[in-house]
């Protein structure tokens, strides 16, 4: 039999291409359209706090060089038009900068930093509608979190499971938005999958590798989808073949979770917001040590030792990261992130900027803090990321706090008026728009299903 032939049980990767191929703005229910939303503006917003930084500084001069002068893809951290592989090369190496961009738990994936840029810049190249858009989007999503729960545990210890999955993600939306039939998904997951990349490792040398991650994942996956439009094949079985992702990735692969509740569970909807500045692995331990302080009235003087039992994951992500020396380097340092917390109450932009390297009191008190591993900790997770802290006080006392839903997870989630305070501390920190853009911006993204194009942003 050959493969085009193969049943679909057999198959995975086709099962999901003909949801991909047939899902409609119709099929998906209000309440995953308005998340998607809320999804968006804190995308948008986490894109424009990438202004001004060196990084994203440099990749815009590099889509300066070698991109056209103009084009119907728009930058936006610069405002300048592209072409759209260099407005989503430049969108989704930004998305990523401050670390406030969302996840979903069970893939350990960041979605929005990938998706959307590539969905924006197609959109806008092709004429698409906000609905058109998000429909897109969700596909993206929908595709890209089980991807990466298909990947497992395993993936994520060495690769950046947003930059190999990304790619992959970002071929969806964009294929989505040109309306692909189920071999046309087949064959943009193949060249997309083929170019999948991301290797944890930058994290010991504080390399700016995370932003490449992201841009390259949009820009690539964007370009999969635009030469499959034109006749460009790919690999049938890239994520389960024999010589596939899985392969190649992964030790724990589960084809099962490709196609796991398709069209009735809506992993969009299962997305979390990022509420501090920092690595998501960070959140749980630091939201259980802000609930103890508050709860026995503790100030950092008064804390002698930290003890944060976290899951295994953490500790391949975080562990290498001992002294930092810049900022990103600082969010993924526990210690630092705990350190924040405790001296200043809370992890955002402005006390990474002006805080996390500065203070004294900081890297004293990173000092106090160790990561242990804990089983209860490390069997729920992905599905779930479980805060646990111990803390002894230099009086002697010994006192614990538990948080099992994280502050931004679905079920402790940030309501609208929360994610629009945040878009505005986002894009305020960068001042990449004024006060009435935002709110501009804002009006658009809960409009969006409603706008007929997507050309003028601001």
């Amino acid at each position: 039999m050959s493969q085009t032939a193969a049943s679909s049980k057999d198959f995975p990767s086709r099962t999901l291409s003909g949801f991909l191929a047939s899902l409609r703005y119709e099929d998906i229910p209000a309440t995953v359209i308005a998340r998607a939303e809320d999804l968006y503006l804190d995308w948008f917003a986490s894109a424009l706090a990438g202004k001004g930084a060196r990084q994203i500084g440099i990749i815009e001069r590099y889509a300066e060089r070698m991109g056209p002068a103009e084009g119907k893809s728009t930058i936006l951290t610069s405002r300048k038009s592209s072409s759209p592989y260099f407005a989503a090369l430049v969108n989704g190496a930004s998305s990523h900068l401050v670390e406030q961009d969302d996840v979903h738990n069970g893939s350990v994936f960041h979605p929005a930093a990938v998706v959307f840029p590539a969905a924006l810049a197609a959109a806008q190249d092709l004429g698409k509608s906000g609905a058109d858009f998000l429909v897109a989007a969700i596909a993206g999503y929908e595709a890209g979190i089980r991807i990466g729960e298909f990947l497992g545990r395993s993936h994520y210890r060495v690769f950046h499971t947003t930059g190999t999955v990304g790619t992959v993600a970002a071929a969806v939306a964009v294929g989505k938005l040109m309306d692909f039939n189920t071999e046309q998904f087949l064959n943009a997951l193949g060249s997309a999958g083929t170019q999948a990349a991301g290797l944890w490792e930058f994290l010991r040398d504080a390399a700016d590798s995370k932003q490449l991650h992201t841009g390259k994942a949009a820009a690539d996956g964007l370009l999969a989808a635009y030469l499959t439009r034109d006749g460009f094949t790919g690999a049938q079985r890239i994520l389960e073949g024999a010589q596939g992702m899985a392969a190649g990735m992964s030790s724990d692969a589960d084809p099962s979770r490709l196609t796991d509740g398709l069209g009735s569970r809506w992993a969009t909807a299962e997305t979390s917001f990022k509420f501090h500045a920092s690595c998501r692995h960070t959140h749980p331990a630091a939201d259980a040590l802000q609930l103890l302080m508050q709860r026995e009235g503790l100030s950092h003087e008064q804390i002698a030792s930290v003890n944060t039992r976290v899951h295994q994951g953490a500790i391949d992500v975080l562990g290498p990261v001992v002294d930092p020396q810049t900022v990103h380097q600082a969010k993924f340092s526990m210690g630092t992130v705990l350190g924040l917390i405790a001296v200043h109450q809370q992890a955002g932009l402005t006390e990474f900027e002006q805080q996390a390297l500065q203070d004294k009191r900081v890297s004293d008190f990173r000092g106090k803090v160790k990561m242990t591993f804990d089983n209860e900790v490390d069997a729920a997770y992905p599905a779930r990321w479980l805060g646990r802290v111990d803390v002894e006080t230099t009086d002697g006392r010994r006192l614990s706090a538990a948080v099992d839903v994280p502050k931004g997870d679905p079920d402790n989630t940030l309501t609208r008026p929360e994610l629009e305070l945040k878009a505005h501390k986002l894009i305020r920190f960068s001042q990449a728009a004024s006060d009435k853009e935002i709110r501009k911006i804002i009006a658009h993204a809960w409009h969006l299903h409603e706008e007929k194009s997507l050309s003028e942003l601001f």
